[in-house]
């Protein structure tokens, strides 16, 4: 009896242990849940957001930069930048980031002419939640001080008169001078060749020495060559004159009408990603674009800031993919 009584008094301890471990675990677990939950529903943004970008150094960097810093301020939360050397690593990112609104990226045409240079896993406008348009900036038509052409009409010209011995150099396959210079060619119907260069700043070397005649070049790179006098401006690409460079006139203006491209630059978030959020980002990001000491401060790195709507960021993308999109496919440009 007294055996028996001792293992029943051990049989009920360990149940009864076994019941408050269990217990234990389940409290446990709804502290976690509750926890979980509590992170989850607190206000956005509370935790740091990172935006991607390609390109130490490069223009979307640049501008990247100030809007992390300047934004993280009004946001109340740190924005990374994360630069990536592919120009469609931002897109690749992106799309597959969880919708919450902590992973951006920063792109100018690469993102959403990409899958027509090569294969993507994305679909620039099925994949991306456009947040608003950020930056701006005109190519420039230069040519080295000792070509015998003064403006877009005399350069036409001049080509037509030399089928295929002509060079234009570039940076960069797809990139915005790249591009530039294609639509050029084709809306003029010239025989000109590309010489492609690692760097911008080769190719300007090498086209202020005469080897290559002529350039699509960012404003801000060539800036201090016009004013040396070793290189000659004959135009900007923009639709419109561009107050960076005053009194150049535009590539339609001097003889090729109809003429325009311009790099551009967005910030996207993932597709699925709240409406609530979107609206908070471009109520924050906005504002401190048209902000006029950060507006200066673009402009005197040859850049203009923009600030739009989300929906007029898509309405851009989608009339770029149609329009620079024929001029890659008719060209037969391929990513290197």
């Amino acid at each position: 009896m007294r055996a028996y009584a001792v293992n029943s008094v051990m049989r009920i301890s360990v149940s009864c242990g076994s019941v408050l471990l269990a217990l234990a675990m389940v409290m446990g677990a709804g502290c976690a849940s509750a926890q979980s939950a509590s992170a989850s529903s607190a206000p956005y943004p509370n935790k740091p957001i990172r935006i991607v970008v390609t390109g130490v150094g490069s223009g979307g960097d640049f501008a990247a930069r100030i809007i992390a810093a300047g934004v993280s301020v009004t946001l109340g939360q740190q924005i990374i930048v994360d630069n990536r050397t592919s120009g469609t690593a931002p897109g690749e990112i992106v799309s597959k980031a969880p919708p919450d609104g902590y992973t951006l990226c920063l792109s100018a045409a690469p993102l959403w002419i990409g899958p027509f240079l090569q294969k993507t896993s994305y679909d620039p406008v099925k994949d991306f939640a456009p947040v608003t348009l950020a930056v701006t900036s005109p190519n420039i038509l230069v040519v080295p001080a000792a070509l015998p052409a003064k403006s877009v009409k005399e350069l036409i010209v001049l080509i037509k008169a030399k089928p295929g011995e002509l060079n234009y150099a570039t940076s960069g396959t797809g990139a915005s001078g790249h591009l530039a210079a294609e639509l050029f060619k084709s809306m003029a119907g010239l025989n000109m060749v590309r010489v492609n260069y690692k760097s911008g700043g080769l190719a300007l070397s090498e086209l202020i020495s005469n080897q290559v005649q002529l350039m699509f070049a960012n404003a801000g790179a060539v800036a201090p060559h016009m004013k040396s006098g070793r290189l000659n401006a004959l135009a900007v690409t923009s639709a419109q004159p561009s107050a960076l460079l005053p009194g150049l006139p535009t590539v339609a203006a001097g003889g090729l009408p109809g003429y325009e491209l311009v790099s551009i630059q967005g910030i996207f978030a993932p597709a699925a990603t709240a409406p609530a959020i979107i609206r908070r980002l471009n109520r924050e990001i906005v504002p401190f674009l048209q902000r006029p000491d950060i507006r200066e401060r673009f402009f005197n790195a040859g850049v203009e800031t923009l600030g739009s709507t989300p929906e007029e960021l898509a309405a851009t993308v989608r009339a770029e993919m149609a329009r620079i999109g024929k001029v890659i496919r008719d060209a037969g440009i391929r990513a290197d």
